[in-house]
């Protein structure tokens, strides 16, 4: 398992460079911060757009493209689809060719990469005319802003919180966990654990993601990684995490590994195994899913405190839309974005099924199912919490969040030192940060 993910990150690190080669110097027109830019209705156009997905998601989007064809009629959408690896996959290989698609449905993790490259779209100029900004909030804006650009908007949000087994904990006699401090869950997971006799567990070691190791880094005003690309921690600070949760792999508070192991790729939420999970909270559907026709709800609630006061949530994109830098029609593209976001027919006929709508407009219009309202309760409920999205991940984040995994692994195995995991995961971190 290890090994495919090195594998991975090889590939991820290749495609950068690739990438790198790629890379043009300016933007397409529009982009220069002229006269604004508006959309002749009588101009006939044809779009390229792709994006992700199955076969459902690719229903969704050919009956939002007729709408939008209905009320611009002389633009025409030539949309595609592919699976997630094969469509970065592929636009990789348009990358490095100069033909990425009009309009594409965009990644968080790829954002920076594509940006600093020069291959996507400079938005500012269409923001506030053409793509309407009014039913974006602000912290929705800005988590599409690359060295003071923006070249992405978000469709939809999700942030870090809590899932629990409500069925679970009634079998164990164990009340909600009520909130409070990082200590205070570890000792309610031991509660959990204790009372099922060792039918199933509190929880999951936490210290093995690194969205829980963020979530403390920015209660205390930091970020992993600055704009600039320089870490917020340093060993000591990292070797303190990863000790916070020492007692709970020892004494066995949590899952262990070999467990984990068992059941992978599910989780030991998803398989009824632990009373709680730490995750965003996008993945509720897939839980249910996977936990079968006996369960019909789960809680959802914020995650530990580390500081009170503290504004160390935030929202993240579970994908964004994008336009290519060379597009010839970026007034249409832009409106294309827009219809996409913004409309109430894209709210109504996507639902959730790209997430929780960003826009205030589509998500009006959207029919939330229980959980998904749920979902929208609760990001309401974590208003006071939510700070501004920290800086678009670093270019091979995703190799250095894989790294992370693997050591909280081998932690939970015993089979590695804390000293040790903190050392292997700065060597890693110098070679993503420098390469």
């Amino acid at each position: 398992m290890f090994s495919k993910k090195r594998a991975f990150a090889a590939v991820a690190v290749a495609a950068g460079a690739a990438l790198a080669l790629a890379g043009c110097s300016g933007g397409g027109a529009g982009s220069d911060g002229g006269s604004t830019p508006t959309f002749n209705p009588d101009e006939k156009v044809t779009l390229n757009m792709s994006f992700w997905g199955n076969d459902v998601r690719a229903d969704l989007y050919n009956k939002v493209i007729a709408e939008f064809e209905k009320k611009y009629p002389n633009i025409t959408v030539n949309s595609s689809f592919l699976a997630f690896p094969e469509y970065w996959e592929k636009r990789q290989t348009e990358a490095a060719g100069g033909g990425l698609p009009d309009v594409m449905q965009f990644d968080y993790s790829y954002l920076r990469q594509y940006s600093q490259n020069g291959l996507l779209l400079d938005l500012g100029p269409y923001l506030g005319n053409i793509i309407d900004t009014k039913p974006l909030a602000d912290n929705i804006l800005s988590i599409g802003v690359v060295d003071d650009t923006t070249t992405a908007i978000p469709t939809s949000t999700n942030a870090w919180g809590m899932y629990t087994n409500p069925k679970l904990l009634e079998q164990a006699g164990v009340d909600e966990f009520a909130g409070g401090s990082w200590s205070d869950y570890s000792d309610w997971m031991k509660e959990v654990t204790d009372a099922s006799g060792g039918a199933f567990y509190g929880g999951t070691d936490y210290t093995g993601r690194i969205q829980n190791f963020e979530l403390q880094l920015r209660s205390e005003g930091k970020d992993l990684f600055s704009e600039d690309g320089k870490p917020g921690f340093d060993k000591a600070r990292l070797k303190k995490f990863w000790e916070s949760s020492a007692s709970n792999r020892e004494d066995g508070v949590v899952i262990p590994q070999q467990k984990l192991e068992e059941i992978s790729p599910k989780s030991g939420f998803d398989t009824a195994q632990t009373a709680s999970e730490l995750t965003w909270d996008n993945f509720g559907s897939g839980y249910l899913g996977n936990l079968g026709a006996d369960y019909t709800e789960l809680g959802l609630i914020a995650p530990p405190v580390t500081k009170e006061g503290a504004k160390d949530l935030y929202l993240k994109p579970s994908m964004l839309e994008a336009i290519s830098a060379k597009t010839k029609h970026p007034e249409a593209a832009a409106t294309l974005v827009d219809f996409l976001i913004n409309s109430p027919e894209s709210g109504e006929i996507f639902g959730t099924n790209r997430g929780l709508p960003a826009s205030e407009t589509a998500l009006a219009a959207a029919k939330l199912d229980p959980l998904s309202q749920q979902i929208a309760d609760y990001e309401a409920s974590i208003k006071d919490r939510l700070g501004d999205a920290p800086p678009v991940p670093i270019v091979g984040y995703g190799t250095l969040e894989n790294k992370f995994l693997e050591l909280g692994q081998e932690l939970n195995f015993g089979t590695v030192t804390v000293d040790d995991a903190v050392d292997q995961f700065f060597s890693e971190m110098d070679v993503v940060l420098n390469q």
